[in-house]
């Protein structure tokens, strides 16, 4: 093995400081989303009456930002890409603008679904982001559908299909990756491992050898990697995109994680023991990048900076979400299908 020069360890200090700048803005995004969704933005100099705020729990990503950034570091534009009913991070790693995320989920006109979608139905299809979804599972037969359709068009895009560990042993997991694979399609399927569905521990309901062995026995390659190691992601990411682009069909990446706040923003996660959280912060995902930034001769003021950058760019799209205007109420019926048969009238 070669032993790494200068120039080396700079070429990758600049690419994780690229990935750290990311995460930075998911854990500065959720940050602000969760004060504002507990009617709190006074840190953000913000005067706010009860209608500016997030209305109704948030399903939060923190410490889960190495997953969205170390994968979407590896996709195009014109790339797609389904969530989870935890997709702040990922939309905002594919792209999507702060400012406009943050009005959707103050139910703004302004917002990337004009205020109608709010946190647990966001999307962006100017950047390929397909939707974050509310029921578990949800998104991989729509990744599997927009990478069928991707195939008979002849298009190069791929599909990255994010979803939970509790997603595995649901229908449309088993559904979706067999179509998948019967069809060879253009899906990198990530399992984000955050060891919790909902309020119990993953390994009290889920039976086996878990993700990565289900995904093989319908016959995907799967890879497992640390989800708190951004560059080990990133990595692993860029290998399985890789086979997918030169027609290798359907891959699988199970990233383990930790889910460091409660299901929902509201919840203390009573049933979690507190030494458990506390060992799993040690592995931080920016903790990480930010002591290997540093193993790289990255200037701590240059890691600093980046922070308050994300700080500064989350703070400006809290208070845009304040001055929007919210959507009029004849706009309530736009973009709704009619049946014919006038009921939602």
């Amino acid at each position: 093995m070669q032993a790494s020069t200068p120039a080396a360890n700079a070429s990758h200090g600049e690419h994780l400081l690229s990935l750290y700048r990311t995460m930075a803005r998911i854990r500065a995004f959720e940050n602000a989303a969760e004060e504002a969704s507990r009617g709190s933005v006074a840190a953000f100099g913000a005067t706010s009456d009860a209608a500016a705020l997030v209305r109704g729990p948030l399903h939060l990503s923190t410490g889960q930002e190495a997953v969205a950034a170390g994968v979407c570091a590896n996709l195009a534009r014109s790339d797609y890409l389904t969530s989870t009913h935890r997709g702040h991070g990922h939309t905002l790693a594919k792209g999507a603008d702060t400012t406009a995320m943050m009005c959707e989920l103050f139910g703004r006109a302004a917002g990337s679904n004009k205020g109608k979608g709010g946190s647990m139905h966001i999307a962006d299809f100017g950047v390929g982001m397909l939707g974050a979804n509310g029921v578990v599972a949800a998104g991989i037969p729509i990744a599997v559908g927009a990478a069928h359709s991707a195939k008979i068009r002849g298009s190069r895009a791929i599909v990255a299909c994010f979803f939970g560990d509790g997603a595995i042993n649901r229908g449309p997991f088993l559904e979706g990756l067999n179509w998948a694979k019967i069809f060879e399609l253009p899906v990198l399927f990530v399992c984000e491992d955050n060891r919790y569905s909902a309020t119990t521990a993953t390994d009290a309901m889920t039976a086996g050898e878990g993700a990565a062995a289900r995904a093989r026995g319908i016959g995907l390659p799967a890879e497992t990697v640390d989800g708190n190691d951004v560059l080990a992601v990133d990595a692993a990411a860029r290998e399985l995109v890789a086979r997918i682009r030169a027609g290798g069909g359907p891959q699988f990446l199970h990233a383990l994680t930790y889910r460091v706040k409660g299901h929902v923003s509201v919840d203390a996660a009573a049933y979690r023991d507190q030494g458990e959280v506390e060992q799993a912060l040690e592995s931080d995902p920016l903790k990480l990048a930010g002591q290997r930034l540093a193993a790289l001769g990255i200037a701590a003021g240059r890691i600093a900076a980046a922070d308050a950058e994300a700080r500064a760019e989350i703070e400006a799209a809290v208070a845009a979400a304040h001055a929007a205007r919210p959507p009029e109420p004849a706009e309530a019926y736009a973009d709704i299908q009619d049946t014919g048969a006038g009921q939602w009238r």
